[in-house]
Protein backbone atom coordinates (compact mmCIF):
# COMPACT_ATOMS: atom_id res chain seq x y z
CA UNK A 1 0.00 0.00 0.00
CA UNK A 2 1.51 3.33 -1.02
CA UNK A 3 1.42 6.41 1.20
CA UNK A 4 -1.62 8.07 -0.39
CA UNK A 5 -3.62 4.84 -0.44
CA UNK A 6 -2.79 4.28 3.21
CA UNK A 7 -3.71 7.84 4.09
CA UNK A 8 -7.12 7.52 2.45
CA UNK A 9 -7.80 4.42 4.57
CA UNK A 10 -6.95 6.14 7.86
CA UNK A 11 -9.19 7.72 10.45
CA UNK A 12 -7.39 11.08 10.49
CA UNK A 13 -8.07 13.23 13.56
CA UNK A 14 -6.61 16.69 14.15
CA UNK A 15 -6.83 17.61 17.81
CA UNK A 16 -6.78 21.41 17.55
CA UNK A 17 -7.46 24.32 15.22
CA UNK A 18 -8.53 27.93 15.78
CA UNK A 19 -10.55 28.28 12.59
CA UNK A 20 -13.76 29.18 14.45
CA UNK A 21 -12.22 32.58 15.20
CA UNK A 22 -11.94 33.19 11.47
CA UNK A 23 -15.69 32.70 11.10
CA UNK A 24 -16.68 35.62 13.32
CA UNK A 25 -14.08 38.34 12.92
CA UNK A 26 -11.95 40.24 10.44
CA UNK A 27 -12.82 42.53 7.54
CA UNK A 28 -14.18 39.57 5.57
CA UNK A 29 -15.08 36.49 7.58
CA UNK A 30 -14.15 33.23 5.95
CA UNK A 31 -16.71 31.04 4.19
CA UNK A 32 -15.92 27.67 5.73
CA UNK A 33 -17.80 25.83 2.99
CA UNK A 34 -15.78 27.31 0.10
CA UNK A 35 -12.21 26.40 -0.75
CA UNK A 36 -10.03 29.39 -0.07
CA UNK A 37 -6.43 30.46 -0.04
CA UNK A 38 -6.64 32.26 3.31
CA UNK A 39 -5.61 30.45 6.45
CA UNK A 40 -5.29 26.72 6.86
CA UNK A 41 -8.70 25.08 7.16
CA UNK A 42 -12.01 24.96 5.32
CA UNK A 43 -14.32 22.06 4.46
CA UNK A 44 -13.06 21.46 0.89
CA UNK A 45 -9.46 21.35 2.10
CA UNK A 46 -10.39 19.06 5.01
CA UNK A 47 -11.83 16.67 2.44
CA UNK A 48 -8.75 16.93 0.24
CA UNK A 49 -6.60 16.19 3.28
CA UNK A 50 -8.64 13.12 4.20
CA UNK A 51 -9.56 14.48 7.63
CA UNK A 52 -12.14 12.33 9.39
CA UNK A 53 -12.52 14.54 12.46
CA UNK A 54 -11.41 18.08 13.24
CA UNK A 55 -11.45 19.42 16.80
CA UNK A 56 -12.74 23.00 16.60
CA UNK A 57 -11.50 25.26 19.39
CA UNK A 58 -13.62 28.00 20.93
CA UNK A 59 -10.79 30.34 21.90
CA UNK A 60 -11.01 33.55 23.90
CA UNK A 61 -8.09 35.83 23.04
CA UNK A 62 -6.81 38.61 25.29
CA UNK A 63 -9.08 41.20 23.70
CA UNK A 64 -12.22 39.29 24.72
CA UNK A 65 -11.36 38.01 28.21
CA UNK A 66 -13.73 40.42 29.94
CA UNK A 67 -16.59 38.95 27.89
CA UNK A 68 -15.35 35.39 27.57
CA UNK A 69 -18.79 33.78 27.89
CA UNK A 70 -20.36 35.86 25.12
CA UNK A 71 -17.27 35.37 22.96
CA UNK A 72 -17.49 31.60 23.38
CA UNK A 73 -21.21 31.69 22.59
CA UNK A 74 -20.56 33.65 19.38
CA UNK A 75 -17.97 31.11 18.22
CA UNK A 76 -20.26 28.23 19.08
CA UNK A 77 -23.17 29.82 17.24
CA UNK A 78 -20.98 30.32 14.16
CA UNK A 79 -20.12 26.62 14.13
CA UNK A 80 -23.73 25.62 14.74
CA UNK A 81 -24.63 27.66 11.68
CA UNK A 82 -22.03 25.75 9.65
CA UNK A 83 -23.43 22.41 10.83
CA UNK A 84 -26.92 23.52 9.78
CA UNK A 85 -25.72 24.39 6.27
CA UNK A 86 -23.22 21.61 5.59
CA UNK A 87 -24.22 17.99 5.30
CA UNK A 88 -20.56 17.05 5.03
CA UNK A 89 -19.48 18.66 8.32
CA UNK A 90 -21.16 17.15 11.35
CA UNK A 91 -21.06 17.60 15.09
CA UNK A 92 -19.65 14.48 16.74
CA UNK A 93 -20.54 13.42 20.28
CA UNK A 94 -18.81 10.03 20.34
CA UNK A 95 -16.18 7.88 18.67
CA UNK A 96 -19.01 6.17 16.82
CA UNK A 97 -19.99 9.49 15.23
CA UNK A 98 -16.43 9.91 13.97
CA UNK A 99 -16.40 6.45 12.42
CA UNK A 100 -19.80 7.03 10.84
CA UNK A 101 -18.62 10.27 9.27
CA UNK A 102 -15.55 8.50 7.87
CA UNK A 103 -17.68 5.72 6.41
CA UNK A 104 -20.06 8.20 4.77
CA UNK A 105 -17.37 10.47 3.32
CA UNK A 106 -18.11 13.33 5.72
CA UNK A 107 -15.93 15.16 8.24
CA UNK A 108 -16.86 15.09 11.91
CA UNK A 109 -16.25 18.01 14.25
CA UNK A 110 -15.60 17.77 17.97
CA UNK A 111 -16.10 21.00 19.92
CA UNK A 112 -13.41 22.17 22.32
CA UNK A 113 -13.12 25.16 24.65
CA UNK A 114 -9.63 26.63 24.85
CA UNK A 115 -9.35 28.29 28.24
CA UNK A 116 -11.64 28.01 31.26
CA UNK A 117 -12.40 31.74 31.15
CA UNK A 118 -15.44 30.62 29.15
CA UNK A 119 -17.09 29.18 32.25
CA UNK A 120 -15.89 31.80 34.72
CA UNK A 121 -16.48 30.29 38.14
CA UNK A 122 -19.70 28.52 37.22
CA UNK A 123 -19.95 24.74 36.95
CA UNK A 124 -23.42 25.26 35.53
CA UNK A 125 -21.86 26.94 32.50
CA UNK A 126 -19.62 23.90 32.01
CA UNK A 127 -22.67 21.65 32.04
CA UNK A 128 -24.48 23.96 29.62
CA UNK A 129 -21.61 23.83 27.13
CA UNK A 130 -21.55 20.06 27.44
CA UNK A 131 -25.25 20.10 26.62
CA UNK A 132 -24.47 22.04 23.43
CA UNK A 133 -21.90 19.48 22.33
CA UNK A 134 -18.57 20.58 23.82
CA UNK A 135 -16.54 17.47 24.62
CA UNK A 136 -13.04 18.83 25.42
CA UNK A 137 -11.80 21.78 27.43
CA UNK A 138 -8.35 23.18 28.04
CA UNK A 139 -8.31 24.37 31.64
CA UNK A 140 -6.23 27.44 30.87
CA UNK A 141 -4.76 29.31 27.96
CA UNK A 142 -1.46 31.05 28.74
CA UNK A 143 -3.10 33.29 31.34
CA UNK A 144 -3.97 32.68 34.95
CA UNK A 145 -7.72 32.18 35.41
CA UNK A 146 -10.15 30.91 38.04
CA UNK A 147 -9.08 27.31 37.34
CA UNK A 148 -5.33 27.71 37.56
CA UNK A 149 -2.07 29.05 36.20
CA UNK A 150 -1.30 29.06 32.50
CA UNK A 151 2.03 28.39 30.79
CA UNK A 152 2.42 31.99 29.68
CA UNK A 153 2.52 33.41 33.18
CA UNK A 154 6.18 34.28 33.56
CA UNK A 155 8.80 33.81 36.23
CA UNK A 156 7.20 32.39 39.40
CA UNK A 157 9.47 34.65 41.44
CA UNK A 158 7.83 37.64 39.78
CA UNK A 159 4.33 36.47 38.88
CA UNK A 160 3.69 34.12 41.76
CA UNK A 161 3.36 30.39 42.00
CA UNK A 162 0.38 28.12 42.03
CA UNK A 163 -1.10 25.29 40.02
CA UNK A 164 -4.78 24.41 39.95
CA UNK A 165 -7.14 26.34 42.22
CA UNK A 166 -9.78 24.70 44.37
CA UNK A 167 -12.31 25.62 41.70
CA UNK A 168 -10.04 24.10 39.04
CA UNK A 169 -10.04 20.85 40.98
CA UNK A 170 -13.84 20.91 41.08
CA UNK A 171 -13.88 21.47 37.32
CA UNK A 172 -11.65 18.45 36.77
CA UNK A 173 -14.01 16.27 38.84
CA UNK A 174 -17.05 17.61 36.98
CA UNK A 175 -15.46 17.04 33.57
CA UNK A 176 -14.65 13.46 34.49
CA UNK A 177 -18.22 12.94 35.68
CA UNK A 178 -19.67 14.38 32.47
CA UNK A 179 -17.30 12.54 30.14
CA UNK A 180 -15.29 15.49 28.84
CA UNK A 181 -11.67 15.26 27.73
CA UNK A 182 -9.34 17.35 29.91
CA UNK A 183 -6.72 19.19 27.84
CA UNK A 184 -3.40 20.02 29.53
CA UNK A 185 -1.90 22.12 26.74
CA UNK A 186 -1.22 25.66 28.02
CA UNK A 187 -1.04 24.61 31.68
CA UNK A 188 1.92 25.72 33.76
CA UNK A 189 4.18 22.92 34.97
CA UNK A 190 2.75 23.24 38.47
CA UNK A 191 -0.83 23.06 37.24
CA UNK A 192 0.00 20.06 35.08
CA UNK A 193 1.51 18.29 38.08
CA UNK A 194 -1.64 19.04 40.07
CA UNK A 195 -3.85 17.71 37.27
CA UNK A 196 -1.85 14.51 36.87
CA UNK A 197 -1.92 13.93 40.64
CA UNK A 198 -5.67 14.46 40.71
CA UNK A 199 -7.16 12.99 37.57
CA UNK A 200 -8.46 9.46 37.14
CA UNK A 201 -9.20 9.74 33.39
CA UNK A 202 -6.97 9.92 30.30
CA UNK A 203 -5.42 13.38 29.93
CA UNK A 204 -4.44 14.93 26.59
CA UNK A 205 -2.13 17.70 25.49
CA UNK A 206 -3.95 18.69 22.32
CA UNK A 207 -1.14 20.73 20.72
CA UNK A 208 2.27 20.43 22.36
CA UNK A 209 5.72 19.24 21.28
CA UNK A 210 8.87 18.04 23.02
CA UNK A 211 10.60 20.55 25.26
CA UNK A 212 13.77 18.47 24.96
CA UNK A 213 13.94 19.45 21.25
CA UNK A 214 12.50 22.96 21.49
CA UNK A 215 12.85 24.70 24.88
CA UNK A 216 9.51 26.48 24.91
CA UNK A 217 7.50 26.31 28.12
CA UNK A 218 4.43 25.41 26.08
CA UNK A 219 6.18 22.15 25.18
CA UNK A 220 6.49 19.11 27.44
CA UNK A 221 9.45 17.46 29.11
CA UNK A 222 9.91 13.71 28.66
CA UNK A 223 8.80 13.06 32.23
CA UNK A 224 5.56 14.99 31.63
CA UNK A 225 4.92 13.05 28.43
CA UNK A 226 5.44 9.80 30.36
CA UNK A 227 2.96 10.85 33.04
CA UNK A 228 0.32 11.85 30.48
CA UNK A 229 0.75 8.51 28.71
CA UNK A 230 0.41 6.71 32.06
CA UNK A 231 -3.11 8.14 32.40
CA UNK A 232 -4.00 6.45 29.10
CA UNK A 233 -3.97 9.81 27.36
CA UNK A 234 -1.92 11.28 24.53
CA UNK A 235 0.27 14.15 23.40
CA UNK A 236 -0.69 15.62 20.03
CA UNK A 237 2.29 17.11 18.19
CA UNK A 238 1.69 20.56 16.75
CA UNK A 239 2.74 22.39 13.57
CA UNK A 240 2.96 25.81 15.27
CA UNK A 241 6.45 27.08 14.42
CA UNK A 242 7.52 28.41 17.86
CA UNK A 243 7.00 24.93 19.31
CA UNK A 244 8.84 23.14 16.47
CA UNK A 245 12.10 25.11 16.48
CA UNK A 246 13.23 28.47 17.88
CA UNK A 247 14.56 29.41 14.44
CA UNK A 248 11.80 29.84 11.84
CA UNK A 249 14.14 28.87 8.99
CA UNK A 250 14.52 25.42 10.55
CA UNK A 251 10.77 24.78 10.84
CA UNK A 252 9.73 22.15 8.29
CA UNK A 253 8.14 18.73 8.08
CA UNK A 254 11.37 16.96 8.97
CA UNK A 255 11.85 18.98 12.13
CA UNK A 256 8.23 18.34 13.12
CA UNK A 257 8.81 14.61 12.62
CA UNK A 258 11.77 14.85 14.98
CA UNK A 259 9.25 15.81 17.68
CA UNK A 260 7.00 12.91 16.73
CA UNK A 261 9.99 10.58 16.97
CA UNK A 262 10.83 11.86 20.44
CA UNK A 263 7.25 11.59 21.70
CA UNK A 264 6.92 8.06 20.31
CA UNK A 265 10.25 7.04 21.85
CA UNK A 266 9.01 8.23 25.25
CA UNK A 267 5.35 7.18 25.16
CA UNK A 268 4.76 4.82 22.24
CA UNK A 269 2.66 5.55 19.13
CA UNK A 270 -0.55 4.65 20.96
CA UNK A 271 -0.09 7.80 23.06
CA UNK A 272 0.86 10.20 20.25
CA UNK A 273 -1.42 12.11 17.88
CA UNK A 274 -1.52 15.36 15.93
CA UNK A 275 -2.93 18.73 16.95
CA UNK A 276 -2.08 21.12 14.15
CA UNK A 277 -3.08 24.45 15.75
CA UNK A 278 -4.00 25.49 12.20
CA UNK A 279 -5.29 29.07 11.97
CA UNK A 280 -3.64 29.75 15.31
CA UNK A 281 -0.17 30.81 14.16
CA UNK A 282 1.61 32.83 11.51
CA UNK A 283 3.75 31.69 8.57
CA UNK A 284 6.42 34.05 9.91
CA UNK A 285 7.41 31.31 12.35
CA UNK A 286 7.98 28.74 9.61
CA UNK A 287 5.83 26.18 7.83
CA UNK A 288 5.54 22.46 8.49
CA UNK A 289 2.81 21.92 5.90
CA UNK A 290 0.89 24.66 4.12
CA UNK A 291 -2.65 23.72 5.17
CA UNK A 292 -4.88 20.75 6.03
CA UNK A 293 -5.07 19.58 2.41
CA UNK A 294 -1.40 18.55 2.71
CA UNK A 295 -1.89 16.08 5.58
CA UNK A 296 -1.10 13.15 3.24
CA UNK A 297 2.47 14.52 3.28
CA UNK A 298 2.61 13.69 6.98
CA UNK A 299 1.59 10.09 6.38
CA UNK A 300 4.26 9.82 3.69
CA UNK A 301 6.82 11.36 6.05
CA UNK A 302 6.02 8.88 8.81
CA UNK A 303 6.45 5.96 6.41
CA UNK A 304 9.76 7.39 5.23
CA UNK A 305 10.88 7.54 8.87
CA UNK A 306 10.28 3.79 9.13
CA UNK A 307 6.98 3.68 11.00
CA UNK A 308 4.88 0.64 10.19
CA UNK A 309 1.26 0.96 9.07
CA UNK A 310 -0.18 0.32 12.54
CA UNK A 311 1.96 3.04 14.12
CA UNK A 312 0.95 5.46 11.37
CA UNK A 313 -2.70 4.64 12.01
CA UNK A 314 -2.29 5.44 15.69
CA UNK A 315 -0.41 8.71 15.21
CA UNK A 316 -2.69 10.01 12.46
CA UNK A 317 -5.89 9.42 14.42
CA UNK A 318 -6.12 6.06 16.13
CA UNK A 319 -4.77 7.35 19.44
CA UNK A 320 -7.30 10.19 19.44
CA UNK A 321 -10.11 7.78 18.52
CA UNK A 322 -9.22 5.54 21.46
CA UNK A 323 -9.23 8.44 23.95
CA UNK A 324 -12.50 9.79 22.56
CA UNK A 325 -14.05 6.35 22.96
CA UNK A 326 -12.75 5.90 26.50
CA UNK A 327 -13.66 9.35 27.82
CA UNK A 328 -16.53 10.69 25.71
CA UNK A 329 -18.08 7.41 24.61
CA UNK A 330 -17.70 4.68 22.03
Amino acid sequence: MDALELHRSLVVIDGHCDTACELVEGPATRDFLARGDAGHVDLPRLREGGVSCQFMALFTDDAHVSAARSRTDALLEALESVFARAEGFRLALSARDVLRAKAEGACAALLAIEGGEAIGEDLGALRAYYGRGVRLMGLTWNRRNALGRGAGVGDPAVDGKGGLTDFGRRVVAEMEELGMIIDASHLSDEALDDLLDLSSSPIVASHSNSRELCPNRRNLRDAQVERIAATGGLVAATFAGPFVDPEPAKVNLGRFLDHVDRLVAVAGPEHVGIGSDFDGFSRDWGVVISDCSRLPDLTAGLLERGYDEEAVRMIMGGSWLRVIGEVVGG
